[in-house]
């Protein structure tokens, strides 16, 4: 796949990347039950799957409210023939360049779909339909409606876990998306253009799909040609058995809109992540710490540039860099390895080992089989988390730091000559105080990211709380006007 670019179409639910050739858009967007499967030729109904599902998926209905951004804007380019003297400039604080405004955003809406997978009212979603909203309201099929809250979000499988205070919700039964087979019926439902409870049907197309469509995401979807349009995001892909096997996420376009194929989520992935976000309020990781590819996609790289490759195989995951700290430096991996076999399933392309490896905690055991010169060779692995360790992490919210904190005031602002900042207003036990950070100094950048509000704040030290590196590199200003830094640990 060459030349990704991402395309924005108008709300949450509708982001798209294409390709230049053959165009694939992303865009964020399951029969009568019978002992007997239809035999060869002969018809299958599809009206129990439906009847099963469409009770159990919601319409969701994002809310993002107007706010104040500063931004920098450019200054008018014929202000020195107007304005030879800089009058004007007094009040603007600019000397021509670029100057600092501050405008209101627009309120924005956008409408995607959920499932209700509890009769307490969990319900999952794609982490596109929720990412960033102030306001979430979940329409049921009878009409029912609920605000929903956030209870977690995975950007790296686009799934969140929302929640509304209800009881007795007609909750759909969780297949094993491992047990479909390519040439299944299956039926997609959703919300598509705001069509509430549409239901289309097609088959299993491919599994472990892997796209290249989101940096650093983990990537192993079912392939389906039932219709799926914006508006689908989050809703349902289902078996003929009335259970859910996938939540839908996107469709390959050339236009936004449905054209032949979409793509869905696994329960395989889709369980994990919700266990996890409910147990621990995050996603529990473990790092192979390799970079590679398909094999066959090295080959044919190979074969391109003149160059003959014997691996011994034409399936499995190619081993092009091996982090000497991480898992896979544990098993003897080295570059050039093809890794065949995880914890005794077998591996024929990086989506299926991104697959096997979602399903692990930090602390299980795994085994790994790869090929070296075409000789097999079995490791057992202890599986480690991001930090190196078989911890497993909880993410930490903002009290850890042991603060209070208000953005910064516009008298300060003027003062210090800055436009943004979060001012600490108390400090108490935590880790402000172990650093040394007082009160009245004021945050401007965590992490290399600006930070305007108590929200950007908070989103960091969640983010950084689970990385590799979980520390908190602060930039900021003393009420003084010095300029002071700081690293903050998060972990003991």
């Amino acid at each position: 796949m060459k030349n990704l670019s991402k395309i924005l179409v108008g709300a949450t639910c509708v982001t798209a990347l294409a390709l230049s050739t053959g165009a694939f858009m992303k865009v964020y967007a399951a029969p009568v039950f019978s002992s007997v499967t239809a035999g060869p030729g002969q018809p299958v109904d599809l009206t129990y799957a439906s009847e099963k599902a469409l009770p159990a998926v919601v319409h969701i209905k994002y809310v993002q409210n107007s706010k104040t951004k500063t931004v920098d804007v450019q200054e008018d380019p014929f202000g020195g023939f107007f304005d030879p003297f800089g009058f004007f400039d007094q009040f603007q604080g600019g000397q021509g360049g670029s100057r600092r405004q501050q405008i209101q955003t627009p309120k924005r809406q956008a409408t995607g779909s959920g499932v209700i997978i509890s009769s307490d009212g969990y319900i999952v979603t794609n982490n596109h339909v929720v990412e960033g909203a102030d306001e979430l309201t979940v329409t049921l099929n009878d009409n029912r409606e609920y605000n929903a809250k956030i209870v977690g979000t995975d950007k790296q499988t686009d799934l969140a876990l929302i929640k509304v205070n209800a009881k007795n919700l007609p909750a759909l039964p969780i297949g094993d998306s491992e047990k479909l087979k390519v040439g299944e019926w299956v039926i997609a439902v959703g919300n598509p253009y705001n069509l509430s409870s549409t239901v289309t049907a097609g088959i299993v197309s491919a599994k472990s799909r892997g796209l290249g469509a989101t940096h650093g995401g983990i990537e192993s979807f079912i392939q389906t040609d039932a219709a799926i349009n914006p508006g689908n995001s989050g809703g349902a892909l289902v078996n003929t058995q009335g259970e859910l096997v996938g939540i839908n996420a996107m469709l390959y376009s050339q236009t936004g809109s449905y054209s032949g194929y979409g793509f869905a989520i696994p329960t395989s992935i889709m369980t994990k992540v919700v266990e996890d976000i409910k147990k621990y309020g995050s996603v529990q990781r473990v790092m192979l710490g390799i970079q590679g590819g398909d094999v066959l996609n090295y080959i044919n790289a190979q074969k391109e540039e003149g160059k003959a490759v014997d691996l011994g195989t034409n399936e499995g995951v190619y081993v092009d860099k091996v982090d000497e700290e991480g898992n896979g430096a544990s098993a003897g991996l080295q570059k050039g390895d093809v890794i065949t076999q995880f914890d005794g399933t077998k591996v024929t392309k990086m989506a299926e080992l991104q697959q096997a490896l979602n399903a692990k905690r930090p602390g299980d055991k795994a085994n790994i089989t790869y090929l070296r010169n075409k000789k097999s060779i079995t490791k057992t692995i202890v599986l480690k988390n991001a930090q190196g360790t078989t911890k497993l992490l909880e993410q930490a919210d903002i009290d850890v730091l042991g603060g209070q904190f208000r953005p910064v005031s516009q008298t300060l602002k003027q003062q210090l000559g800055i436009s943004y900042g979060l001012e600490v207003m108390k400090v108490s036990s935590g880790a402000l105080k172990q650093a040394g950070i007082p009160r009245g100094y004021i945050i401007q950048n965590v992490n290399d990211n600006p930070v305007k509000t108590i929200d950007d704040l908070q989103a960091i030290v969640k983010k950084s709380s689970t990385s590799k590196d979980p520390v908190l590199y602060i930039q900021g200003i003393y009420p003084t006007g010095k300029k002071g830094y700081f690293a903050v640990p998060l972990s003991e």
